[in-house]
């Protein structure tokens, strides 16, 4: 049996507590890596759903999307290690996710929060090399302040409301992030 394989990120919860690092499991696959389908390495699957509260139960994947962070405004140069934002997109009972309360403060105080492009439930911040599904590396609190800078100024990437798809008993929603 493969094993898992855990790195440093960074969790904002929702509910407006300080954020902090979590261990982020990963799981190898089978699946090509999305945004490097030919570089032949490794695939492995996050799991950052342990961490959404009130996520749909048994859709792994697809109850969560992604955000590519690989620069802030303005910036000439990518960073040598980019960003990965994992946040919730299919809610256990079809409802919106709650607007994430820190993140919401931070927008605030910068006069940049717009309910409609608030990010929602808990989001999982990690760091990566060359793709996020085949070079990981461990994140710490000192990416906060540049995660705090790109939330002040960024809100959540799918700002449309996603349509529900009946598929059996669980709505799945399709995001137009990818």
């Amino acid at each position: 049996m493969d094993q898992l394989v855990s790195f440093e990120a960074i969790l904002f919860p929702s509910d407006g507590r300080t954020p902090h690092v979590v261990p982020l499991a990963t799981s190898p696959t089978t699946v090509q890596d999305p945004l490097a389908p030919y570089s032949g390495l490794p695939v492995r699957m996050p799991h950052p759903e342990v961490y959404m509260d009130y996520i749909a139960e048994g859709l792994g994947p697809s109850a969560w999307s992604y955000h590519l962070v690989e620069a802030l405004d303005y910036m000439n140069k990518k960073f040598t290690h980019p960003y990965v934002i994992f946040y919730p997109v299919v809610s256990r009972d079809g409802m919106c996710f709650p607007v994430n309360k820190f993140i919401r403060d931070v927008q605030i105080q910068g006069k940049s929060f717009r309910e409609a492009a608030a990010w929602r439930g808990n989001i999982i911040v990690a760091k990566y090399h060359e793709s996020p599904f085949t070079s990981m590396v461990n994140g710490s609190i000192a990416d906060f302040p540049i995660l705090k800078n790109y939330f002040l100024t960024h809100g959540a990437p799918c700002v449309e409301t996603p349509q529900p798809v009946h598929q059996g008993h669980v709505n799945v929603i399709h995001s137009a992030s990818h």
